[in-house]
């Protein structure tokens, strides 16, 4: 085991007529060094560069040096104004955690009427509604949602297939306001669902109440009918119908689409992403299979290896920027939240790219039979017999019980990527996250082990693929990226700053 030997403070300190040091993290990148530091400011530099900068003999005139003053990577004053802006950047990165769990997803049935391939959920067939949630769930799940210190909540309905409980939506939805408006505080809610059940009643209420619809379009008919088989094989033909009666009953931007990647998925990224633009979509999320759920049982069939994944997404994210490129604005999902990550302080909404991860504290799961779970991911873990992320039921348990227990407690303590072992020295730590339940699922535990982790590698190769176009050649390209953070089209950026 190698010895690591720590410096005295004296070396981090401005010396006579220099500079001081900030905080940060660098490794190798493509024959140069990229440094980043606590909130998420980087910069690319030559080897030459670089040693001089940590030997104290970077000269002023060196036209790095006022970049890594700018970002904060060092300091030549002694006033402590560069520290309070680094402090505040670092606060910013860190404002997901003060309004505590803002997610609330209400699984109103376990029943369904297709059986993807890749469903992480272990449904059943519609007319059990034993499966449904009842009435006085739905209350008490309310009762702790409510009891969140968050000014902003969101209420999202998933299934199995929601609108098959259609009667509990109406019910959350509708104390749901009435206690929000009591209160001062905003609630928004969205409807996992796809589309086959839609009535006009259905989206009548939908309109009146303001509820966002986000439904599953896996690619053309061939790849998405394949994922997502029910009787009559027309799953494609049924979410397009849906999706065009959503827009003209609510509006054009009230419903969203998301895809997840199969094995049938693999060879037709174009397709794919094409598929979306034909379907007026300007955000697309190439999101991988996860592993939970029914998914575990058809890995055989839908499951892949992480390298296969990898070359998708590049190829995707290829035919995207090329899309881009006639003047067609269309978001990647997943390299908007990290771009976020990277050249903004602002932090990212999606829970496993947060520190602490966002299980319990950003996302609270009430499943129909009460049970409360950290994440959708729980939930699924314990459909396959094992509950060890079940928080406690809300006929049973209270608020402080749920939320304050040893239990959450301890998995946010794994989920602190800061002190996590191969994330505490890694340079793209501040993009990153850490997904607890991943691990324990494919590694037996919480912490995780990096060497061996697919969320590791999957996160470190997108991260590294996204910054090697951003300091390419193409200067479309790094104006597309703000533009992406920004979400608006390249014609509408708002000047940002070189990076």
């Amino acid at each position: 085991m190698a010895t690591v030997i720590f410096r005295e403070p004296s070396e981090f300190i401005r010396s006579e007529g220099g500079y001081r040091l900030f905080p940060f993290r660098f490794m190798d990148f493509d024959g140069r060094r990229i440094l980043v530091n606590e909130v998420g400011e980087h910069l690319v530099l030559d080897n030459e560069v670089f040693d001089e900068l940590v030997e104290h003999r970077l000269s002023p005139h060196n036209p790095e040096f006022q970049s890594l003053k700018a970002k904060h990577f060092i300091a030549d004053s002694t006033t402590t104004t560069a520290t309070r802006l680094l402090a505040t950047k670092y606060r910013t990165k860190k404002s997901f955690l003060g309004g505590f769990t803002g997610l609330h997803i209400f699984v109103v049935t376990l029943r369904c009427d297709h059986s993807c391939h890749y469903c992480q959920v272990s449904r059943v067939s519609q007319n059990r509604l034993k499966y449904d949630m009842s009435r006085e769930s739905a209350e008490r799940a309310l009762e702790l949602v409510f009891r969140s210190p968050a000014e902003s909540i969101k209420i999202e309905f998933q299934g199995g297939e929601p609108l098959l409980n259609f009667d509990s939506i109406r019910f959350v939805v509708g104390e749901a306001r009435k206690q929000a408006d009591a209160e001062g505080r905003e609630v928004t809610f969205v409807i996992a669902t796809n589309l086959v059940f839609l009535t006009e009643e259905i989206l009548d209420f939908l309109r009146d109440n303001d509820v966002l619809v986000s439904t599953s379009l896996d690619g053309p008919a061939h790849v998405h009918n394949s994922n997502r088989p029910r009787p009559g094989n027309d799953s494609y033909e049924l979410a397009i119908r849906g999706i065009e009666r959503v827009r003209q009953a609510l509006g054009f931007e009230r419903v969203s689409a998301i895809m997840t990647t199969s094995r049938s998925s693999l060879e037709y990224p174009e397709a794919i992403v094409d598929e979306y633009v034909a379907q007026g979509f300007d955000h697309i999320f190439v999101r991988h299979i996860s592993p939970y759920g029914f998914a575990v049982r058809t890995r055989k069939r839908t499951g892949y290896e992480l390298p296969a994944f990898l070359d998708f997404y590049k190829r995707a994210l290829a035919h995207i920027l090329e899309i881009n490129r006639t003047g067609r604005f269309l978001v990647e999902a997943y390299a908007q939240t990290l771009l976020t990550k990277i050249l903004t302080p602002f932090p990212a909404g999606y829970v496993d790219l947060q520190s602490p991860a966002g299980a319990g504290i950003g996302v609270a799961v009430y499943n129909y039979d009460g049970d409360v779970y950290v994440s959708d991911e729980a939930r699924m873990l314990a459909e396959m017999g094992d509950t060890s992320f079940r928080l406690g039921n809300v006929h049973t348990h209270t608020y402080e019980e749920l939320f304050g227990g040893p239990q959450l407690r301890s998995l946010v303590e794994a989920s602190v990527i800061e002190s996590l072992p191969g994330c505490a020295d890694c340079a793209f730590q501040p993009y990153c996250g850490c997904d607890p339940l991943e691990n324990y699922v494919t590694q037996g535990t919480v912490v995780g082990h990096r060497p061996t982790s697919e969320f590791h590698f999957r996160n470190l190769e997108i991260i590294k693929h996204l910054l090697r176009l951003y300091h390419g050649d193409d200067p479309f390209i790094k104006q597309l990226f703000w533009s992406w953070v920004q979400n608006r089209p390249v014609s509408e950026l708002i000047p940002s700053p070189p990076r």
